[in-house]
């Protein structure tokens, strides 16, 4: 009581308000606590980051399928006779013979002209020519390509070499965007049906998360895993990974993102519980009230 009044108590009187937690930088997408960082970054910071990521991924692929496919492909055209054609969908080579025509650890390319097919290979993917039919034969399975009808394919050295060492370049920059710009659309895709996940972690844990930046987590969470599919692309490159063993971390990279979908929320701040007092309808009326009572104390 000061000058006969009675003063309602404050709850902010002689008690200094803690100072917002600072926010984190984002700058990289290894930890959950660095993908939880985007939550409160720009657009433009996740997109260059992302940009960065898919770079990378690029560069490697593009590097797998100059160094481990094309000389394949080269060595088979430099292989075939001076004349063929695949017309009306049936392959037409009068001296084309059954066997390989280029093998190499990751490709084989071959001609099976007879039922029992081609020449076998250990190659991790075999493409076999029929004359009806292609064949494109992995792990998993062989993936049947009829030759289409209505078109006329050159199918010897004399047009392919030249029509293959013109285009070369020009196929390897459109992988190059269709790769950078998939992954783009890819990420934000995912982002846009999973952004329920880390709101829902965050809510559950009292962690301060908008649907913003619960887009924005779900699209930088899509990062590790594709920066674990780059690494093992390059692992399978160099032949440190078989094939088997590349297909079990192709398998573990989707796993990585439902892991930071949801740990990742966790390493959000607290939610203010300030801001839950301003909205409590009983805190106004206790105020009022003892506004009232030292209105009737000084009459």
């Amino acid at each position: 009581m000061a000058n006969g009044k009675l003063q309602p108590p404050s709850s902010t009187a002689g008690s200094p308000q803690p100072a917002p937690p600072a926010r984190r930088p984002a700058w990289q997408p290894f930890t959950p606590g660095g993908v939880a960082a985007f939550a409160r970054a720009t657009l433009s910071r996740l997109l260059l980051v992302e940009g960065i990521v898919a770079g990378l991924a690029t560069g490697v692929m593009l590097w797998f399928v100059a160094t481990a496919w094309f000389p394949i492909v080269r060595e088979g055209i430099r292989k075939l006779p001076e004349q063929g054609v695949i017309r009306k969908g049936e392959l037409n080579a009068p001296r084309l013979t059954s066997g390989l025509l280029a093998e190499g650890p990751f490709l084989a390319m071959s001609v099976g002209l007879e039922r029992r097919g081609g020449a076998s290979s250990t190659a991790d993917v075999r493409v076999e020519f029929r004359p009806r039919e292609c064949l494109v034969c992995s792990l998993l399975g062989c993936l049947v390509l009829d030759y289409p009808k209505n078109w006329i394919i050159e199918f010897n050295r004399t047009e392919l070499e030249p029509w293959w060492g013109a285009w070369e370049p020009v196929l390897l920059a459109m992988t190059a965007l269709l790769l950078e710009g998939g992954l783009l659309l890819l990420w934000a895709l995912m982002a846009t049906l999973c952004c329920w996940v880390p709101r829902a972690v965050a809510f559950f844990a009292d962690r301060e998360l908008r649907w913003a930046g619960s887009w924005r987590i779900a699209s930088a969470a899509m990062l590790p895993g594709a920066l674990v599919m780059t690494l093992a692309v390059l692992l399978y490159g160099a032949g440190v990974l078989d094939l088997i063993r590349f297909g079990i971390v192709a398998a573990l990279h989707l796993v990585a993102g439902w892991v930071y979908l949801i740990l990742s929320p966790l390493s959000l701040g607290k939610a203010r519980v300030a801001e839950r007092r301003e909205v409590n309808p009983f805190a106004a009326k206790q105020r009022a009230a003892l506004g009232e009572e030292g209105t009737k104390d000084d009459g």
